[in-house]
């Protein structure tokens, strides 16, 4: 995607070919900056402190990591320790235990001497399927976007396709294109005439402070919304559609996303507004089926609820507490939306229902 007129992805080989380069997603969307990951512990550290973000990201850069962890000592034990290191950083999101899995398969068989490098190859295989994955995701939700541009009434075929989003999952949430954004970005390529309510999200803001930064430099026309407006839009008909990511999905179609996204669901259902899902296929867990009982939810630092980062007049980037000293805060990252809600899942293979057995439909192979 575009940065001020580069190319970037979220993560690429350094060109040593032993270290690995990620754009610091603290930082934007005042500052963008990259940092250079040389150590295992390093990767853990960026998965934990969120320095990289979403769960197909979260998944190459623990394929990665162990690539890393390897590259220092490859017997058995240091693969082990590797591998429960940087699956325990964030428990929600299955992409990272995949990629890890995948990663820990592909060198288990090979002689010590062979696996630093069988781990680089993985984790570049990886990545490119997820770019290809996130592009494929973007063509099937462009038909579902031109469908319902089409259908509108004929007082409203001038006006744009108001498409509300919550979170980021966009390219900064991937390797390139995104997954809930990745249809919006091919519609504004098309000459679609687009516009996207972006949730704030907090408390992370990862919508106004990610999403906005990467629409903006996109070009893609957006406003940002505090997340307890969506109903309010959805009720007065300035919502065409709701589309966002999926950290989780279950077999039957149960879908976890960041914590809002449950309400967005309720609110587009009452109002008759079209919900969406998208996912690549990684983001599926086979093994659960009732989201609600059998996802883990994240629950992350009360900080993030009684602070807010922004920049200061001085152009400084800071933190400020919101809240009265004493002031508890509760934080769970993410929570579940049941496929009841969910209109349609726009998949690398697909659109499909919210249910098994559309989803085992598309995926045989599973």
């Amino acid at each position: 995607m575009n940065i001020d007129g580069q190319a970037w992805r979220t993560i690429w080989l350094e060109a040593d070919g032993r270290s690995v380069g990620v754009i610091d997603q603290t930082l934007l969307p005042h500052c963008f900056t990259t940092r250079t990951l040389t150590t295992c512990h390093a990767a853990a550290e960026a998965i934990q402190t969120m320095v990289v973000r979403g769960a197909p990201l979260i998944g190459v850069t623990g394929a990665y990591g162990l690539m890393l962890a390897l590259q220092v000592d490859a017997s058995d034990e240091a693969l082990a320790t590797a591998f429960d290191q940087l699956n325990a950083t964030r428990p929600t999101a299955v992409n990272l235990r995949w990629a890890l899995e995948r990663v820990r398969q592909r060198v288990l068989p090979l002689p010590a001497s062979e696996r630093a490098a069988a781990a680089r190859e993985e984790a570049a295989l990886i990545a490119e399927e997820d770019v290809a994955m996130c592009a494929s995701i973007g063509d099937h939700g462009l038909g579902l976007l031109q469908t319902l541009a089409r259908a509108r009434s004929p007082q409203r075929q001038e006006q744009p396709l108001h498409v509300l989003t919550h979170c980021n999952a966009g390219w900064l949430a991937t390797v390139d294109w995104g997954t809930a954004l990745a249809p919006i970005y091919k519609a504004h390529r098309a000459g679609l005439n687009i516009h996207v309510w972006v949730d704030e999200t907090r408390p992370r803001n990862q919508g106004a402070s990610l999403t906005a930064y990467e629409l903006g430099r996109e070009g893609v026309p957006h406003t940002v919304i505090v997340d307890n407006a969506g109903g309010h839009l959805m009720q007065h008909g300035q919502v065409d559609a709701v589309i966002v990511g999926t950290d989780r999905t279950t077999r039957r179609g149960d879908v976890c996303n960041k914590i809002g996204t449950y309400l967005k669901a309720l609110a587009a259902h009452d109002n008759d507004v079209p919900f969406y899902v998208a996912l690549p296929a990684s983001t599926i867990d086979w093994a659960i089926g009732d989201g609600v009982a059998e996802i883990p939810i994240e629950a992350r630092a009360a900080a993030e609820v009684t602070h807010i980062q922004g920049r200061d007049p001085a152009g400084a980037v800071n933190s400020v507490q919101l809240t009265p000293d004493g002031s508890d805060g509760f934080n769970p990252a993410f929570d579940v939306t049941p496929a009841r809600l969910v209109t349609a899942l726009i998949t690398d293979r697909g659109v499909a229902p919210a249910s098994e057995q559309a989803l085992k439909g598309l995926y045989v192979d599973a």
